[in-house]
């Protein structure tokens, strides 16, 4: 592996094209100048070098852009988030924060006088705000226990906050002359959550007055109500919107408790009255999820996301609309197959911008209310993140690509063409020789066409013979659109000096529902058979050498390197499964959102009677364990809830009994995804070694 040198210039940004302004020259974070790379090929180092740009706003006069750039310090093992200014009509970048903590929640006051954000400078998380160049930092809110989110009310009278709050008893509640007790004593479901145990809180949301000094305290609109808002375990503020009158707040919850919890995804939206007091439950005729409250400018309508089907949370996000003097409902996506999300309006109130996913990219949409026309606005291999409206008429979005990591652009909706705002990480991507990444239709076994993204390694030479690996996608139903990890990483894996071949199997969406839906108790099926069809079809080249192939994955994908390596006729010569599914029986019932396991494999493993369900437990990995006879990497983390860890510790030792070569790369601070920088380099050096050994 090669090595690379960074210098560290505390007063420089990473982009060429951009000018560094900061707040003081004295350092208190952590930016790196631009690395010196030895080599142009891509390595682990490289890749959590790159400034990850997200948290993006728009001023409220709709020309100044704010947002936060983290970069990750290696040696400290942490990450450092700065606030960026940019002007929406071009020029210089301005960072305008320098601290040791992370400022988060960053957006506009409604006056455009002030940015407001989250800072635990105090001690406890609380809401700051500073100049919009970074000056006069001053705390505003001194809540007992800190708070995780909030924003202003548009006529700047109040602000609402989120703060979570006990309501359940834990053990030394209920026995207080054993402080020392280490137990949790349950009763019922959802007592653990993605990686977290319930903490006997519950978030929810309060208003105060604003701008009469230290806000101290507020009044809990869900009072006494053991439910969350925003929901756990990653909504956040977003979920909650003020009316543009101030008088009301609408925010989403699933009002469920334990089993009834676990079971549902009936979440809803709720209208709060801050002069009565009174709710009201604005989505009730909806079984699925309401989400994403979003008021016209006018605040005459309100726009969400919804879903129909109780306990499917892949269901189609429909869009829909509600006029609030009629409480008639709308729904836009009627007739219309793909979904809709990051809603935002048009500045005049009369469109609705937002992002779905065709043929796996997301573009940018329009939905014109007056004839209720959704526009497709553009069209290219690339996906865009959000999207809003500029004062200019032209629209702010996050851009990414396989190769081409989170950047803001300027989009002309007339013509779809965009213009980079930020190049963040070009002096990085100048220095790097990515791969070419090719887009190819493959026939299934059922004749229907079927998408595959092939990327090549760097410096690829046709007249070689090249290893090539199949990259099974996790979700089962999570698009392989044109999306940018630094984990899954299609760049890094082929500059490995890999061919990674990603189809969009059965189970992905941007490709109908029908295309979407069929992989639900089916998950030994025709999705499997496109895996084989993807890979059989490239390693007919002639530059694919069809004795080294190998099968990668996570979640569902990493059920399906398990459920492949039993079923895979002698094709792959090494697998690595990361937070797969071994065992149906036993993820069924130690998950932790029963919904998803119930709706995709059918029902309980003791209802004999149900013929579907059991069907898809015949599908699970281990029943096929006789078969194995290939190396496995297994990797996994232990605050993974999704998927408990005890299944990867299946796997790893079902091979090693079996006598097959085997790894379990184990990580006890990890959930189901990796986060931690010195993790995330180990686990890229490990999954190349392994690769490396059977495939080279």
């Amino acid at each position: 592996m090669r090595k690379f040198y960074v210098l560290l210039v505390a007063a420089t940004l990473i982009g060429a094209c951009t000018k560094q302004t900061t707040m003081t020259d004295e350092k208190k974070t952590y930016v790196p100048g631009t690395p010196t790379l030895s080599s142009d090929v891509m390595t682990p180092e490289v890749l959590w070098s790159f400034g990850r740009v997200g948290n993006t706003t728009l001023s409220p006069d709709g020309t100044m852009v704010l947002f936060a750039v983290t970069y990750y310090n290696k040696d400290e093992n942490k990450g450092y988030r700065e606030l960026y200014t940019v002007p929406v009509s071009g020029g210089d970048v301005s960072r305008i924060t320098n601290t040791a903590t992370n400022e988060s929640e960053a957006r506009w006051r409604p006056d455009g006088k002030k940015i407001g954000y989250l800072s635990s400078e105090s001690g406890s998380v609380q809401l700051w705000e500073m100049n919009p160049d970074g000056t006069e930092a001053v705390q505003v809110t001194e809540i007992e226990g800190g708070i995780s989110g909030f924003n202003y009310s548009p006529d700047l009278s109040k602000i609402f906050y989120i703060k979570a709050v006990k309501l359940d008893e834990n053990v030394q509640d209920l026995f207080p002359d054993l402080p020392k007790a280490n137990a949790r004593l349950e009763s019922d479901l959802m007592y653990r959550h993605w990686d977290s145990w319930h903490d006997y809180t519950y978030n929810h949301i309060f208003f105060a007055e604003y701008g009469n000094g230290k806000i101290t305290s507020g009044k809990d609109i869900l009072e006494g109500e053991k439910y969350d808002s925003p929901d756990k375990p990653f909504d956040g503020s977003e979920q909650v919107a003020w009316s543009p009158d101030s008088k009301s707040i609408v925010y989403s919850c699933k009002k469920l408790l334990g089993k009834a919890y676990a079971f549902s995804t009936n979440t809803d939206l709720y209208q709060y009255d801050l002069e009565t007091g009174e709710t009201r439950n604005l989505t009730e005729v909806h079984k699925g999820y309401d989400k994403n409250p979003v008021f016209s400018p006018d605040g005459n309508l309100l726009a969400w996301t919804s879903m129909e089907r109780d306990g499917y949370e892949s269901d189609q996000t429909r869009l829909f609309v509600m006029d609030m003097t009629t409480e008639k409902q709308v729904n836009y996506s009627a007739g219309w197959e793909q979904n809709a999300g990051h809603l935002s309006w048009g500045r005049n109130g009369n469109s609705i911008f937002f992002i779905s996913d065709i043929h796996a990219t997301e573009e940018i949409y329009r939905l014109d209310l007056a004839d209720g026309k959704i526009t497709r606005l553009t069209d290219g291999v690339h996906d865009y993140h959000s999207v809003v409206e500029t004062a200019d008429g032209k629209l702010l979005a996050e851009k990414v690509s396989m190769s081409q990591p989170a950047e803001l652009y300027l989009v002309d909706p007339a013509t779809g063409t965009d213009v980079p705002l930020t190049a963040i990480n070009k002096g990085l991507m100048d220095q790097l020789t990515l791969g070419k990444v090719e887009k190819r239709w493959v026939k299934t076994v059922d004749d229907k066409d079927m998408l595959v993204w092939v990327i090549f390694p760097p410096h690829f030479d046709p007249s070689q013979k090249y290893p090539a690996i199949l990259y099974c996608q996790g979700g089962p139903q999570g698009t392989v659109s044109q999306f940018w990890s630094y984990r899954w990483n299609f760049q890094q894996m082929a500059a490995n000096g890999y061919i990674v071949v990603a189809p969009n199997r059965r189970g992905l969406p941007g490709f109908g529902m029908e295309w979407l839906e069929q992989i639900s108790k089916d998950y030994g099926g025709l999705n499997i058979q496109d895996y084989l069809s993807a890979i059989d079809n490239v390693a007919k080249e002639p530059y694919v050498d069809e004795n080294r192939l190998g099968a990668v994955g996570a979640s569902y994908g990493g059920f399906s390197v398990n459920y492949l390596a039993g079923h895979h006729e002698g094709r792959f010569k090494a697998f690595i499964s990361h937070c797969g599914i071994f065992n149906f029986e036993q993820q069924y019932v130690t998950t932790e959102e029963m919904w998803f396991e119930d709706w995709d494999i059918g029902g309980p493993y003791w209802d004999k009677t149900n013929q579907a369900a059991q069907r898809s437990y015949s599908f699970s990995p281990h029943l096929f364990v006789e078969k194995w006879d290939t190396p496995i990497l297994v990797i996994h983390g232990e605050k993974d809830f999704r998927i408990p860890y005890t299944q990867g510790m299946g796997a790893f030792n079902a091979a090693v009994m079996r006598d097959i070569p085997a790894q379990f790369l184990f990580f006890p601070e990890e959930n189901h995804w990796v986060v931690q920088p010195q993790n995330g380099i180990l686990w890229q050096r490990v999954f190349k070694n392994w690769l490396d050994k059977w495939l080279k």
